[in-house]
C-alpha cells in the first residue's frame, strides 16, 4: 500500500427506514469509530455511510442488539478486505445474516448482506 492511501468502509443500505439503517451503522461504531454521517430522515430509499477505517473504535462500547430493526435491510460492504471482514463479523454477531454474494480485487471487496429483524 502506498503512503497517502486513505482506508474506508463504504455501507450502502437499501430495505429499511433511516431508524434501521442508523441501527447498522451503530452496530458497527464499536469497531470503525463514528461514520462520516448518520441516515437522516429524510425519505430516502438509499442510505450510503462511510466509515474511515484508519480511526479506530472503542472495542469497550457495546454493540447495540440487532432487534432494532423492523424489517429486513440489505447492506453492500465495500472496502479493503480487512475492514469488510471485521464489518460482516461484527454484523453477524447483532444480526440474523444471509450472506448474498461477494466480489474480490486486489485491494478491494464487495460483501452483500441481508440482515433480518
Amino acid at each position: 500500500m502506498t503512503s497517502g492511501t486513505h482506508l474506508a468502509l463504504t455501507l450502502t443500505l437499501t430495505g429499511g427506514s433511516a431508524a434501521d439503517a442508523r441501527a447498522v451503522v451503530h452496530s458497527l461504531e464499536p469497531v470503525f469509530g463514528p461514520p462520516d454521517t448518520l441516515p437522516g430522515d429524510d425519505g430516502a430509499t438509499v442510505y450510503t455511510v462511510n466509515f474511515d477505517t484508519d480511526t479506530p473504535g472503542d472495542a469497550s462500547q457495546e454493540a447495540p442488539a440487532g432487534s432494532e430493526l423492523t424489517t429486513p435491510v440489505t447492506v453492500t460492504l465495500q472496502g479493503n478486505p480487512d475492514a469488510v471482514r471485521r464489518a460482516d463479523e461484527t454484523l453477524s454477531a447483532a444480526f440474523k445474516v444471509q450472506e448474498r454474494g461477494a466480489a474480490s480485487g486486489d485491494q478491494e471487496q464487495e460483501r452483500e448482506l441481508r440482515l433480518e429483524p
